[in-house]
């Protein structure tokens, strides 16, 4: 017979992957599924489905700190993006679906409200029924297939990004940060990498960074020429030379910049139609600290 702690232990990845995709933050993942095994500990009835009673007591949580002035706040910056992850050191571990768990399938899940990013999460990838996320949510079963409706329209907007192979992934990010730290900017190598229509992202956490004479904006950059232009203005900087490594993040395709052995930046793109569409530029030192062990 299963103990409580073994039960527990048994959902625990898939919980802390609904409550990572939730909030975008793998501490607060963290401390939401401690939460759930403190309430798991103390209920007061024996339970039959342990992993509904489980994802439902997570969702709560989530839905409850998502509410909180603070986190509308921080998701309320343009620029903000989820903590880059290593699925394995994070404890979220193997994920059947990859693409469910990347950084631009996870900035998509930031753009929903609260309620629909639920809804999709648990009907989409944990494939909980209508009935029981009304439920959860104290709504009918016509609310939750409306927000679910809602929700995958947003996401399938942008859905086509999240069908790459990986080796082409990778080939068109590498081919990307050689571009740009290659010394001089290659522009024309950059104009054939990057969409028309490309998006930078660079989170540099709610006060900035300066970068030699240059501080981010605050808000992301729209546009192959305006993008090239902000990498030809990085590379006029002065600045020390950064070291490399290749890294798998969300499941994919990453290079972390490091700096003195320590890690100042994480890069991770999205592509679609064998060009770069995304660039998540995550700088912000709070939210690089679930990258894994530095090579």
């Amino acid at each position: 017979m299963k103990t409580d702690a073994t039960t527990f232990e048994t959902y625990r990845p898939s919980l802390l992957s609904l409550a990572y995709r939730m909030l975008g933050d793998v501490g607060r993942a963290e401390d939401m599924v401690q939460e759930a095994w403190v309430r798991w500990q103390k209920r007061e009835m024996e339970v039959d489905a342990p992993k509904a009673f489980l994802m439902t007591t997570v969702t709560r949580l989530c839905l409850d700190e998502l509410g909180s002035a603070r986190v509308r706040h921080e998701e309320s910056r343009s620029d903000r993006l989820p903590e880059p992850v290593d699925l394995d050191e994070s404890g979220i571990g193997r994920v059947e679906m990859l693409d469910q768990i990347s950084m631009a399938f996870v900035v998509l899940l930031q753009r929903l409200t609260p309620a629909e990013r639920a809804v999709f999460l648990l009907h989409e990838v944990f494939d909980m029924s209508h009935a029981e996320i009304g439920d959860l949510l104290q709504k009918n079963e016509a609310a939750c297939r409306q927000l679910l409706s809602r929700a995958r329209e947003n996401v399938a907007v942008e859905r086509r990004v999240l069908q790459t192979s990986r080796d082409e992934h990778r080939r068109l990010l590498m081919a990307f940060v050689k571009a740009v730290t290659g010394g001089a900017i290659e522009i024309e190598k950059l104009h054939d990498l990057l969409a028309e229509d490309a998006v930078v992202i660079a989170d540099a956490g709610p006060h900035g960074i300066q970068y030699g004479r240059l501080r981010n904006t605050g808000r992301p950059v729209v546009g192959r020429t305006r993008i090239i232009s902000l990498m030809k203005g990085f590379a006029k900087q002065n600045v020390a030379p950064v070291e490399i490594q290749e890294r798998t993040l969300n499941g994919e395709p990453a290079v972390v910049a490091l700096r003195d052995g320590q890690p100042i930046a994480a890069i991770l793109v999205s592509v679609a139609d064998g060009q770069i569409r995304h660039i998540f530029l995550q700088i912000d030192p709070e939210r690089l600290r679930h990258i894994g062990p530095l090579q």
